[in-house]
């Protein structure tokens, strides 16, 4: 009769398996470092268990009937400094800021600080040509020259200390369960030749594009290369060095919603790349390779994907803030 007035099994409601659930698995993940977390999860549910254990046999004894160390004045805890752990992915946020991106706290060792030997050491001989354009766009905010088209002895010399670093944290504003109690979410941005061990990872963002306009349309979408700082002229500029991706067509895809973009080429046939101020990135953005008629290949992994297709969707359902600004 239970069952077939309201659908539960001698009165079992399965919302008792979902408070276990919760305390058992969401929370421990949450607690664990994202990767290979389940042993981390089971050490999280002994020492609990073990915890609470403790506490029932301090509680039979009567030593929690008064401080141990007698009154104790509580005060309200700041707010929290950036992850000091590089492998942090972020999370909830209760501080009231607009929105930032901030480099990592330690440079790479054991890289040349040279703009020009830096680019030999990478692969990018044309860094420094790079570093120079960028810097003249820093002294000249209201040249609207494209930066292509400025004679390159006209751009400052790059005699500075130029610094490589291996992520960023971007903190914005996405009112979402995962955020904190002000709306503000942090997350961590990378760039780096190997990840956990493993193959390398650059990530996508999302850049501040043409004022005025809404949605999609005010974006601009990059995949970092390089997260540096340069030093010129006695100012450090935080700064990173992307590859771009271009709109394709006008309007979203009629049958998933979601833009898409290309990757952008020079006149060699390389990546067309440039140096951008860190202030002009917003957040992560995730893209999708638009796989068309054929099988994706089972050897694609994830640090290669976004080399091997031509085209790719803005993946605006990845979490709720991405919905929210690439529509």
């Amino acid at each position: 009769m239970n069952f077939l007035e309201f659908g539960a099994p001698n009165g079992l409601c399965s919302s008792i398996t979902e408070s276990k659930h919760i305390k058992a698995v969401k929370e421990p993940w949450r607690r664990s470092s994202h990767f290979e977390a389940l042993a981390q999860m089971l050490v999280t549910n002994q020492r609990l268990d073990k915890l609470a254990a403790a506490r029932v046999d301090f509680r039979a004894r009567g030593m929690l009937k008064t401080p141990l160390f007698g009154e104790t004045e509580v005060t309200e805890p700041g707010p929290p400094s950036m992850p000091p752990e590089e492998d942090d992915d972020g999370g909830a946020v209760d501080e009231d800021i607009l929105g930032e991106v901030i480099l990592s706290q330690k440079p790479l060792p054991r890289l040349p600080r040279n703009a020009t030997q830096l680019g030999v050491h990478l692969g990018i001989p044309h860094l420094h040509e790079l570093i120079s354009r960028f810097l003249y766009e820093q002294e000249h905010p209201d040249d609207d020259t494209p930066l292509d088209d400025i004679p390159l002895d006209q751009c400052p010399t790059v005699k500075g200390k130029v610094r490589v670093f291996p992520s960023a944290v971007s903190t914005y504003y996405a009112p979402s369960d995962k955020s904190g109690i002000r709306g503000m979410f942090r997350e961590r941005i990378r760039a780096v030749d190997s990840w956990r061990k493993g193959p390398g990872r650059r990530d996508t963002v999302f850049l501040s594009g043409g004022p005025g306009l809404e949605g999609f349309r005010a974006l601009l979408v990059a995949r970092i290369q390089l997260f540096m700082s340069v030093i010129h002229n006695k100012a450090t500029y935080p700064c990173a060095l992307v590859s771009w991706f271009s709109t394709v067509g006008d309007h979203p895809c009629p049958d998933t919603r979601m833009w898409m973009v290309e990757p952008d080429f020079d006149s060699m046939g390389g990546r067309a790349m440039s140096v951008i101020h860190l202030d002009t990135i917003l957040r992560s953005a995730h893209l999708m390779g638009v796989a068309g008629d054929n099988f994706v290949p089972y050897e694609l992994k994830f640090h290669n994907s976004l080399d091997a297709f031509r085209s790719f969707y803005v993946n605006k359902y990845i979490d709720h803030q991405s919905h929210e600004i690439a529509f």
